[in-house]
């Protein structure tokens, strides 16, 4: 090989290297977050009792959300016993969720603050995030009674309508209205 086809060639790895090393991790500018594992706009969700997703295993089969019912309760054409029941369902659930969401909260800030502090061992660390897992299932455990008990309160037209005034297939809609005793 002759000199100058050795430049190139030790160039082009340069390159070929720099292009490699500048490609940063997805996490790349979270490092600032207060808590590194939850974004501004999760915490602030969790800490309002907002849904966060927890629900869609029921939302997605055909279990109506109060929030939602709340929302296109014109188009469901809910009854005012309908509506209380409803606004009731999601009182509780909401007063529950900004609970647990700030439980939940403060449980990764524990962990995070364990790491940043660099004072976390094995135990520590199980105990640290075996509180995450249970302030989390609590927290869906919450969102997902909502939707069962709001299943309870709607009809089988009205669950129809929900779901596709949501947009939702009829595929995964599943036959669990047979088993509720909405009016």
């Amino acid at each position: 090989m002759n000199i100058g086809m050795t430049a190139v060639f030790v160039t082009a790895l340069s390159v070929a290297g720099l292009a490699l090393a500048s490609e940063s991790s997805p996490y790349a500018g979270e490092e600032s977050r207060e808590i590194k594992a939850l974004s501004k706009s999760e915490i602030d969700g969790l800490l309002a009792g907002k849904g966060m997703g927890y629900g869609k295993a029921a939302e997605l089969n055909g279990y109506p959300g109060p929030a939602h019912v709340l929302e296109l309760g014109d188009e469901l054409s809910l009854t005012a016993s309908q509506r209380q029941e409803t606004e009731i369902v999601f009182a509780q659930m909401e007063t529950a969720a900004k609970a647990l969401g700030a439980d939940l909260v403060a449980a990764e800030r524990a962990l995070d603050q364990a790491f940043r502090s660099k004072k976390i061992d094995e135990s520590s660390l199980s105990e640290l995030v075996k509180n995450i897992g249970d302030a989390e299932s609590r927290l869906r455990v919450v969102h997902l009674r909502a939707h069962l008990q709001q299943t309870e309160i709607l009809n089988d037209q009205q669950i129809s309508k929900y779901m596709a005034l949501r947009g939702y297939s009829r595929a995964g809609h599943g036959n669990h209205h047979k088993h509720h005793h909405g009016r």
